[in-house]
């Protein structure tokens, strides 16, 4: 029990696992959307396409947080205008995006003095850093993921399974898609202090890709998908604090590794099932005796 304990007897530490579970449950409403709809390439672009609006409130000594938000906002705009072009897949849309941020930032990092430590910071994050403000910060962050899920839920649906027939209830697809944006890169934003934006798809796309072989509706994939990255965060600080690693890249690793336990144990459940006895489905009709010589038969 000691060594499962002592890590968080240490303030830091804690402050640490609120920080992970609070992220764990922001990410999982977006990350259940990208899941579903094989967004996982917009969503490493939004995260990488931090770097500028980071780097630049670095170099002024302004509040990162805002200028991940403003980072944010220019990726949002950016990819819903580019996917409105009929003659640019958005695809390419996003990979230009993707490529022209991450460069801007790049440049923008490298007039700092310490280019190698803000750009370390920036892409693999320093849980072991929170303070109570970011955590004042994720809780509110995990209020407004919250309202945007429930107020957004009927409209997302219909976008991720059917987006024609959510035009024809008058969903208002497009507006849906850019609301979904920015909830992705409100979770973004959330959490790359956290575990940094090189690991941050780690939370996002893993707990509900290892949730879904166990639950058949969206919310249930949700609440499951938090649970996971809550476990993975738990575990990932413990292993972290034993085996002197870096605690965010622990995180992320433990949360795909349990991805890949998941369906590891799913199939295996499947492949017992499918060696299993069928068992009949309507139960055998017992055999009606021949009738007895000279009795009346039944005539229709």
């Amino acid at each position: 029990m000691e060594w499962l304990t002592t890590p968080f007897e240490v303030t830091f530490v804690q402050r640490a696992l609120w920080g992970g579970m609070l992220v764990s449950a922001i990410c999982a409403p977006a990350g259940t959307w990208v899941v579903l709809r094989g967004m996982a390439f917009l969503g490493d672009a939004m995260s990488h396409g931090l770097l500028p609006g980071v780097a630049l409130a670095a170099l002024l000594g302004g509040n990162l947080m805002v200028g991940a938000v403003a980072s944010a906002a220019v990726m949002t705009a950016g990819v819903t205008a580019l996917g409105r072009t009929a003659r640019l897949s958005q695809d390419t849309g996003i990979g230009l995006l993707f490529v022209g941020m991450l460069s801007l930032g790049v440049i923008i990092v490298s007039r700092s003095q310490s280019f190698a430590v803000d750009l370390t910071g920036f892409l693999f994050g320093d849980v072991l850093a929170v303070t109570q403000r970011d955590l004042t910060v994720l809780a509110v962050a995990l209020c407004a993921a919250l309202a945007v899920s429930v107020l957004g839920h009927r409209a997302f649906l219909a976008l991720a399974f059917d987006p024609r027939k959510a035009r024809t209830l008058g969903l208002r697809p497009r507006l849906a898609h850019a609301v979904l944006l920015g909830l992705l890169g409100l979770a973004i934003v959330a959490s790359f202090h956290i575990v940094g934006t090189l690991l941050v798809l780690g939370l996002l796309i893993a707990p509900p890709a290892a949730a879904l072989p166990w639950v058949r509706s969206v919310r249930g994939v949700m609440v499951l998908a938090a649970l996971i990255g809550a476990a993975a965060t738990f575990g990932g600080l413990l292993l972290s604090w034993h085996l002197s690693t870096a605690a965010g890249a622990t995180v992320a690793a433990l949360a795909v590794s349990l991805f890949f336990l998941s369906h590891a144990l799913s199939g295996l459940l499947r492949r017992r099932a499918g060696h299993a006895p069928a068992r009949p489905s309507v139960p055998a009709v017992p055999a009606v005796p021949a009738p007895a010589e000279g009795s009346p038969r039944h005539t229709s």
